[in-house]
């Protein structure tokens, strides 16, 4: 590319960061690290009304935490900054008066009464969308409807009004999207959007206009619901005289419900029982705490590789990437016009596949720390054991404790499905000689010498060990299923394994 490639994630503080704006940000984040180019991020935070406390530092918080940090940003800031809308606030009203000066927009004076007062009209008149556009807009209270000194009376009295875009009646607007391809809108279906609201703040539509010319954004990487409002900015490209340097758009498909009917939403998530933001939020006005796929146990770079496969796809049969990987293999080109379903299940399965990538060292680093949390010391030599023990039959970190506790303490209770239907004399008579053999073994139990003396003890009894193994691993773990059960000896050690075999010798009934 002969210029620059320059990307922005520009979410606005209202809010937990959606699982569809992370996407959007990891799209935007492959898209510079392919091409060499920047990432940015802005906050549009010019709706004031709607700012939340603390949304801010979420949305930082998240992207440090899935290690896809903006080059620019307020924290870390280039030179086209400020990077919060709010702090560019002076600037935009010298656009919206080149807009006015050149007749793209006009100043509307209409209270909220006489707005709803012609909703209503159009409605009575069975028009099926109402709106301020080509036609309305003539029996408004505007500057294209009052005389000039009425207009300039009351802005000089301080009258509240809004700056207006004036869109054109009868016009073929046409953008090139690079993930649908040709777009075209006739621009009697648009309204005239408000560009400057009675605060003195701009509008989504002015606003990111002026930002994405002024900081030299090359590409609009954004989710499908802006693409209605995408010939808008076209046209403002155009009235600006910019069209020469108007980034090129793609406007990215909707995440979907699990069953692939309608737009994903919370209410769909709790359903389910999955979340749908990166890290915990707590509703200031609620104090109500959302769970998060950070709390849950989803590694980050387990997670970025599930949303990457959310809409997008390298090509061929490949499904595992590190996050350079995803770099190498990305291009825009690839992205999916259709909704794409959201699927715990897969989210699950990336993050096993991640977890089973660890090394057991910082397998076992996660289960200490549990550990650690219930005041529980063991060596770190036996903590790497019963990780690389367990990590097949993990999901998240936690279940390396959760899962394997009964390598720490004995059962109290055993299955009693299990122990109605295998526990018998067979398994007493040699679990009572292996508890023997491996009483006085002379050195340390390690898995194959367990192994010999299980067998050796079922033949002295004459009994097939296949009859048996699952009365063998009840008396030791308490259930009927689990690892590989002479590794767990080994883990145990012979004292414990001893001391657990006798307990359930006492314990358990053969029920005749």
């Amino acid at each position: 590319m002969s210029k620059e490639v320059r990307v922005r994630f520009a979410p606005s503080p209202t809010g937990a960061l959606h699982i569809g704006g992370v996407r959007t940000a990891l799209y935007n984040y492959l898209f510079a690290r392919k091409t060499g180019g920047k990432f940015l991020l802005r906050i549009e935070d010019t709706d004031q009304t709607r700012f939340v406390p603390g949304a801010e530092e979420y949305i930082k918080e998240s992207l440090d935490w899935l290690g896809i940090s903006p080059d620019e940003s307020p924290w870390s800031p280039g030179e086209y900054g400020p990077y919060r809308q709010s702090e560019r606030k002076e600037m935009y009203m010298q656009y919206a008066q080149d807009l006015l000066d050149k007749g793209h927009a006009y100043y509307a004076f209409d209270t909220a009464e006489e707005l709803e007062a012609m909703r209503e009209r159009l409605s009575a008149a069975r028009v099926v969308s109402p709106q301020y556009n080509s036609i309305t807009r003539m029996q408004m209270k505007n500057s294209l409807t009052l005389p000039a000194d009425e207009v300039k009376a009351r802005l000089a009295s301080g009258d509240p009004y809004v700056i207006r875009v004036k869109i054109p009646r009868k016009e073929e607007v046409r953008l090139h999207d690079k993930v649908r391809g040709w777009v075209m809108v006739h621009s009697s279906t648009l309204d005239d959007k408000v560009l400057m609201k009675s605060d003195g703040m701009p509008t989504y539509h002015l606003a990111n206009i002026v930002d994405d010319h002024l900081m030299k954004i090359t590409h609009v990487i954004r989710g499908e619901e802006w693409l209605p409002s995408a010939p808008l900015h076209v046209l403002l490209y155009r009235y600006f005289g910019w069209e020469d340097t108007m980034p090129e758009f793609a406007h990215l498909p909707l995440l979907l419900k699990p069953d692939g009917n309608g737009k994903l939403s919370k209410r769909d998530a709790e359903k389910h029982g999955f979340p749908l933001f990166p890290l915990p939020w707590t509703d200031p006005a609620t104090g109500q705490v959302a769970d998060s796929f950070r709390e849950q146990g989803y590694l980050p770079d387990a997670f970025l590789n599930f949303l990457a496969f959310l809409g997008w796809n390298p090509g061929d049969h490949r499904e595992l990437f590190t996050v350079e990987e995803l770099v190498e293999a990305f291009s825009i080109e690839r992205i999916g016009k259709s909704g794409t379903k959201f699927d715990i299940h897969k989210a699950k399965w990336y993050n096993e596949q991640y977890l089973r990538r660890k090394t057991d060292t910082e397998l076992a680093n996660y289960l200490l720390a549990d550990l650690a949390k219930e005041q529980i010391v063991i060596s770190e030599a036996k903590a790497e054991k019963i990780a690389a023990l367990m990590k097949e039959r993990a999901t998240f970190p936690a279940d390396l404790w959760k899962e394997g506790r009964f390598m720490l303490f004995a059962p109290e209770v055993y299955d009693e499905a299990i122990a109605d239907k295998k526990w018998n004399t067979d398994a007493v008579q040699v679990l009572s000689a292996f508890q023997v053999s491996v009483e006085q073994l002379p050195g340390d139990l390690d898995a194959d010498t367990a192994k010999s003396l299980l067998h050796e003890a079922a033949e002295a009894c004459g009994v097939k060990l296949g009859k048996i193994m699952q009365a063998v691993r009840l008396a030791v773990t308490g259930v009927g299923a689990g690892p590989d059960l002479m590794q767990v000896f080994e883990i145990l050690g012979k004292e414990e394994l001893a001391n657990r075999i006798a307990s359930a010798l006492k314990t358990l009934v053969v029920k005749v």
